[in-house]
């Protein structure tokens, strides 16, 4: 393995909250943030309580009032300059996330330029955020326009933290707003550390960095300068969020989580279609992924082939120190989580599923202080087991039999979640009737795993509120008003 502990000189110096456009220590006090890969502490973080979250949004008030007032290709402007900084630095801040979130550095390498990519493209849609007129006839003019709400608060999770802390906070700076990243309180120092590259690019309380575990969060839900939210979380802290917004009629976008579904058909490439749905695990990331296609349903007159394909290509996916550029697989996030995922596997075999792979921790030394689980497979895994219904963010596959078109999506269809769904056929009428029978807002067909710039993601039902990446999510930043002028 190789040496691994240089990532240290590229953590971040201030670890304060960042808001007005400088440091701030923070009256809640600091906590440790931990690699979980090997335990060690990264040293301390700021804390925010809800002093520090008033503190940040008055400033963030405050700048909005200066922001509202550049030019749409001003602001265009300086955000592809954070683009620029954010290509430039991508390795180092990928290196800090892999010690502090514990996803391969191999992956996490390219989160910044994703985020880069997607600043880009909202900047590039700076002129289109557009109204319209209405023929009224002579003497009457009518028009709409779109205008910024003021404070954004933008709530993220752990598994990507700078393409997450990054991307989020393009369309609503360029529709005008100011924003108040939060960034996981698990892993909050790439955030530090990209306020450290990019301080003094924006005006001063234009971007703001608030780190905190839950009760910073629910400052920012509660604070009532903040009309506009959204989160990347699970499904519990989305409901909590909707709720606590709800008193104030504040308007909220929710990306949440998903027991996804991967079907194969029986015409499917076999060979695509195995890579697909070991591929769509996202294994990589210790299946902490909310697109995860978790549920894999194979065509019984294929399964036997898949089954041994799956458990055949399973094997690439090591758990390993997540800075070693050579690991395939990280850590789990924390102690809790970990505990979270043992427990699901144990319910899985006291259900009747068949532990066909993995599901141990693994015994290399290097890995023993660390929250490490080995990829994981149950087959003969039914519809109505606690493993086929219930999110668990990890890294464990559920292969599930099918002969009957009609049950298979009574059975895909039958959970609380619609995030992503992945189709393998090779039958162009297959594929389109799955693709219109899934309930999911993202549907991948010969395909899976991949996000593509400009297309709407989210999900229906429990996965969420909204829809997040595209044109649309540019323009959910914006207040429409209509102008009714006599001349």
């Amino acid at each position: 393995m190789s040496d691994t502990s240089n990532y240290r000189q590229l953590l971040p110096t201030h670890r304060d909250l960042y808001y007005g456009g400088a440091w701030h220590k923070p009256l809640g006090g600091y906590l440790d943030t931990h690699n979980p890969a090997t335990g060690e502490s990264l040293g301390p973080c700021a804390e925010a309580n809800a002093e520090d979250v008033d503190a940040a949004v008055r400033a963030a008030h405050a700048g909005f009032a200066v922001w509202r007032k550049f030019k749409p290709l001003e602001r265009a402007a300086l955000l592809k300059k954070v683009a620029a900084v954010l290509r430039e630095n991508a390795f180092e801040l990928a290196m800090i996330d892999a010690a502090n979130c514990g996803n391969p550095i191999s992956e996490m390498q390219r989160d910044a330029l994703i985020a880069a990519a997607q600043i880009d493209f909202y900047a590039g849609l700076a002129t289109e955020i557009k109204g319209e007129t209405l023929p009224m006839g002579d003497g009457v003019l009518n028009y709409s326009v779109r205008e910024p709400y003021g404070v954004c608060a933008r709530i993220v999770a752990y598994n990507h933290p700078i393409m997450f802390t990054a991307a989020k906070m393009a369309p609503p700076l360029i529709a005008g707003n100011t924003v108040i990243m939060k960034p996981p309180y698990q892993a909050p120092l790439s955030a530090y550390r990209m306020m450290e590259l990019i301080d003094g690019i924006l005006p001063p309380g234009v971007l703001n960095i608030i780190s905190s575990g839950a009760p910073g969060g629910q400052a920012l839900v509660n604070h009532p300068l903040v009309p506009r939210l959204s989160l990347i979380g699970s499904v519990p802290t989305g409901r909590a969020i909707a709720k606590a917004a709800a008193d104030q009629l504040k308007h909220v976008t929710l990306e949440l989580g998903g027991k996804n579904a991967c079907i194969i058909y029986p015409d499917a490439d076999m060979d695509k279609a195995i890579a697909g749905a070991v591929g769509g695990m996202n294994f990589t990331w210790c299946g902490q992924s909310c697109g995860s296609t978790s549920r894999l349903f194979v065509h019984a007159s294929v399964y036997d082939q898949v089954v041994a394909g799956l458990l055949k290509a399973i094997t690439h996916y090591k758990p390993g120190i997540p800075t070693d550029m050579a690991t395939t697989m990280g850590s789990i996030i924390s102690k809790a989580q970990w505990e979270k995922i043992m427990g699901y596997i144990e319910i899985a075999k006291a259900g009747g599923a068949h532990l066909a792979y993995g599901g141990k921790v693994p015994t290399d030394a290097a890995l023993a202080n660390g929250w490490f689980v080995e990829p994981t497979v149950f087959t003969g895994v039914t519809q109505d087991m606690r493993i086929a219904n219930e999110e668990v963010f990890g890294p464990i596959l559920s292969v599930l039999k099918w002969d009957d078109e009609d049950t298979l999506f009574d059975q895909v269809n039958a959970v609380e979640y619609g995030l992503t769904a992945s189709i393998w056929s090779s039958n162009l009428s297959n594929a389109h009737r799955a693709a219109g029978r899934v309930q999911a807002g993202y549907v991948w067909v010969n395909h899976t795993s991949s996000h593509f710039i400009g297309a709407s993601f989210g999900g229906y039902k429990q996965s969420g509120i909204g829809r997040e990446e595209g044109f649309d999510e540019l323009l959910t930043y914006t207040q429409h008003k209509n102008v009714h002028v006599v001349l």
